[in-house]
């Protein structure tokens, strides 16, 4: 969080270093139309760019990051209000 977008770059996630039983719910979607995805120790998601692109866990975690396109400005993220999220 904050959740956001990008309109010229994807992100990829690779969530490790959670315990057997935690996990990350990825949120992703049009702000109007989320869905979430279970994540566990060791796996990847990618963000396409008109996806929002946030997490929360059930425990503590760690992550690698990455951002691919061909927008090098990282101030253009777009901010999505919690509260426009469905």
């Amino acid at each position: 969080m904050p959740c956001h977008t990008h309109d010229r770059r994807m992100e990829v996630y690779l969530y490790f270093n959670l315990p057997e039983d935690a996990y990350v719910m990825h949120y992703m979607g049009k702000p109007q139309e989320t869905r979430h995805i279970i994540i566990r120790n060791e796996q990847a998601v990618i963000s396409p760019s008109w996806s929002v692109h946030a997490g929360s866990g059930t425990q503590a975690y760690t992550f690698i990051w990455g951002m691919a396109g061909e927008n090098q400005d990282f101030g253009d993220m777009d901010s999505v209000d919690n509260r426009d999220l469905l």
